[in-house]
């Protein structure tokens, strides 16, 4: 017992150390709440954007009516900010490199989702909305309150009240709807 709480503090100590070393993909700036760094940040974003439209764009054909009208929301309003973010890094207010596939983990969802027919699709599509979207405001509002790039931070605080609506959209996914009560 005592050796994890030395190893806790330990942890807890040296945790924004590590944060800023191991990068966002490990958890650990999330965990922390330590902003990523600006080519982290468009990294992840450039990602979170390209799955969330592929994946969408899957749902449009195979998803149930709810999925169906929520994923032409997805590609719009994601297409919108990986736009805006591209725009952001080419006229060079932000000095970073835009991914053109997707990482190992997001590409694997995808390939699953592709595979996926019925139930087994909404179950996978749903749970990876509600996944992606909690990342995502965490992302962004790490980024928002300590980004070091002006313009990209200005843009997370922007683009953030709509992926956290996003995240409640995402959440009602799935979900039958009560019959007599009102929300």
């Amino acid at each position: 017992m005592k050796r994890t709480i030395i190893a806790l503090a330990c942890m807890i100590l040296a945790g924004p150390a590590l944060a800023q070393s191991l990068g966002e993909k490990t958890g650990v700036n999330s965990a922390l709440g330590v902003a990523p760094s600006t080519p982290d940040f468009v990294k992840q974003v450039a990602i979170s954007d390209m799955f969330e439209i592929e994946s969408s764009k899957l749902a449009e054909q195979k998803g149930n009516a709810q999925e169906k009208s929520f994923a032409k929301q997805m590609v719009t309003d994601h297409t919108k900010t990986s736009t805006e973010l591209k725009g952001l890094v080419s006229d060079g207010k932000v000095q970073a490199t835009l991914p053109t596939t997707l990482d190992s983990a997001h590409q694997s969802k995808l390939d699953k989702l592709k595979n996926a027919t019925g139930k087994d699709f909404s179950s996978d599509y749903d749970s990876y909305q509600v996944s992606a979207h909690e990342d995502a405001v965490s992302l962004f509002e790490r980024y928002a309150n300590g980004g070091d790039n002006a313009a990209l931070k200005g843009w997370a605080g922007k683009t953030l009240p709509a992926l956290k609506h996003h995240l409640e959209m995402a959440k009602e996914l799935g979900k039958a709807p009560s019959v007599g009560q009102s929300k």
